[in-house]
């Protein structure tokens, strides 16, 4: 019996990578896309699938080329495709508005079409985001929670989403959006607040810094783990009918919380090192985004099996090892 082939965009990323390593463990046949720059310069793009190497194909090709990805689409013929490239840093969508909007409304067309000309039995798996509910009018949100974003980002990803249930009703592609909370790992960017924090209390640990600078430290988020969220990307792609969940662990934790766990993993008082700064404020993190996973529980048989201290602990643990140092006893 042959193996099914899996195609992920994104497959650098840190979704990318744990996914990756999942479909491997199911003994799929696992093809990448990637920048041709990530081939020529493996050791600074590649970091996080570099044990990977052997066991996956890569692809270079642009997401901003239909010709490429039909290309790669023809040739592999793919059981499943999971688009998970994005210019996904919320912040930089506001410098970066117009080319924001095209790559993540562009690529995600141009992927499903080239799907519905040369594979049109694959499965799909869209990667939504809890930022299309922008200032929802309502906490938990759900699937039939409408969208009110307010980022270019999450607007980008409401039209993906829309491009998604349109290929679902018009073409009967079996196609599948995840509307996924935040959801971090040792392997999240450097940008992002979570490792922002790890690092800093990490760097504070180790005498290469002094303070951690942060904006909004009451900001509240529905934080889970990149490695259970890529499991409910897998299940959603299982199913006899395609459909959208929200996957979110229904709980919020503040900036506060985060900080306070990860100094204290690493054996410091969080209070003498944490400044709040306006310059890191966001305006929409008055907002609540808070989800409600009952669908993909009831449905799929999802649920997390992180809970908010073996996230933070598990990240810190990482970063100290990064610099050298240990967790405190």
């Amino acid at each position: 019996m042959s193996r099914r082939i899996a195609f992920i965009t994104g497959i650098t990323g840190q979704d990318g990578s744990y996914l990756a390593e999942l479909l491997l463990e199911k003994d799929y046949e696992v093809h990448g896309m990637v920048r041709r720059t990530a081939l020529e310069a493996p050791e600074q793009r590649l970091g996080r699938i570099r044990h990977l190497l052997a066991a996956i194909k890569l692809h270079a090709a642009s997401l901003d080329s239909f010709a490429s990805l039909f290309k790669i689409v023809n040739k592999i013929r793919p059981a499943e495709c999971y688009h998970l490239a994005a210019s996904s840093f919320v912040s930089y969508s506001f410098e970066e508005e117009f080319e924001t909007l095209h790559a993540n409304i562009g690529s995600t067309h141009y992927l499903l079409s080239a799907i519905h000309d040369c594979a049109p039995a694959c499965r799909v798996y869209f990667a939504g985001t809890s930022e299309m509910f922008g200032a929802a009018r309502e906490t938990p949100q759900d699937e039939s929670t409408a969208f009110i974003p307010r980022s270019i980002y999450g607007i980008s990803k409401v039209a993906g989403f829309d491009l998604v249930r349109n290929y679902r009703a018009r073409y009967g592609l079996h196609a599948s959006s995840g509307i996924l909370y935040n959801h971090e790992s040792p392997r999240r960017s450097p940008e992002f607040v979570t490792q922002k924090i790890v690092t800093g209390a990490a760097r504070i640990r180790a005498g290469l810094a002094t303070e951690l600078r942060l904006g909004n430290l009451d900001a509240r988020r529905d934080w889970g783990h990149a490695a259970d969220y890529v499991r409910a990307m897998w299940l959603m792609l299982q199913q006899e009918k395609p459909g959208d969940f929200v996957i979110a662990t229904g709980v919020t934790h503040s900036v506060r919380e985060f900080c306070q766990r990860a100094l204290a993993r690493a054996g410091l008082d969080g209070s003498d090192y944490v400044v709040s700064d306006d310059r890191f404020f966001r305006e929409s993190e008055e907002l609540e985004l808070r989800g409600d996973a009952l669908q993909a529980r009831n449905v799929l048989g999802w649920s997390p099996s992180y809970d908010f201290n073996a996230l933070v602990d598990e990240m810190t643990d990482a970063a100290l090892a990064a610099v050298g140092e240990t967790v405190a006893s």
